[in-house]
Formats: structure tokens, C-alpha cells, sequence
């Protein structure tokens, strides 16, 4: 007669275990990344805001703080995502700052870079967020 092997409940517990083990090592590596991923939208419609400012100084030689002249629904803005906020926080006819601020779970996965700020002379603060 043949015996039939199988995998035992303490082999599969086992192995239910590493993979466990595993995720509780991969996740935060995972969710750190996919936080520097969301920030690229913010650092986009930071860059985006700035030209569209360069534009309207060109035509009003002055720079502007509602965002709604610059072409958005809102003031400030909300990217597409949810994830940031957008708006002017200086503007003169001098110059500008343009600020995106992390919005709920963003906020905290990415605490470190939850205030990004890109001025007219290409400022950008944080330097390591950019």
C-alpha cells in the first residue's frame, strides 16, 4: 500500500508565519515609496501653477493669490488625487509662493514632506522632498 503524504496544520502554520513575517517587513518599505509617488502629483501641479503665475504676470504684471484666476475650480486647489492642496500663500507684483499641504492619510505618510513650497525664483523647500 502507498501512504498518502500530505502537509501537516504545523507546516502550513509555519509557513503562514514567513509570509507574515515578511509583510511586516515589506509594508512600510511599500507604503514609504508609494507616499513618494502620490508627492510627484503635488510637485507636478506645483510646477504647473508656477507657469500658469509667469503667464498671468505677463499679462498683468502682477503676480496673483486666487487660484481661480489661474484656472482652477477652487481656491486653493485640490489635485486630482485628493491627496494635496495647492495655493498661493505670497503674491505681489513682486514675486510668489506657491504652497502644496498633504491632506489626510498623505499627511501622514509623508510627514516629513506635507508642506511643499516652490517660490518665482525656484525656491523649493524642503530640498530633500524635491
Amino acid at each position: 500500500m502507498r501512504l498518502l503524504r500530505g502537509v501537516t496544520l504545523i507546516e502550513l502554520m509555519l509557513v503562514v508565519a514567513i509570509v507574515g513575517l515578511l509583510m511586516a517587513m515589506a509594508l512600510p518599505s511599500y507604503q514609504i515609496q508609494l507616499a513618494a509617488g502620490y508627492r510627484a502629483e503635488a510637485l507636478s501641479e506645483l510646477t504647473r501653477m508656477a507657469n500658469l503665475q509667469e503667464q498671468y504676470y505677463m499679462d498683468n504684471h502682477t503676480y496673483v493669490a486666487d487660484m481661480t484666476r489661474l484656472g482652477a475650480s477652487d481656491d486653493p486647489m485640490v489635485t486630482l488625487s485628493g491627496r494635496f492642496s495647492v495655493d498661493a500663500v505670497e503674491a505681489s507684483a513682486n514675486g510668489f509662493t506657491l504652497q502644496a499641504t498633504a491632506l489626510g492619510g498623505q499627511a501622514l505618510a509623508d510627514s516629513e514632506c506635507a508642506e511643499l513650497k516652490l517660490s518665482d525664483a525656484g525656491e523649493r523647500t524642503p530640498e530633500g522632498c524635491w
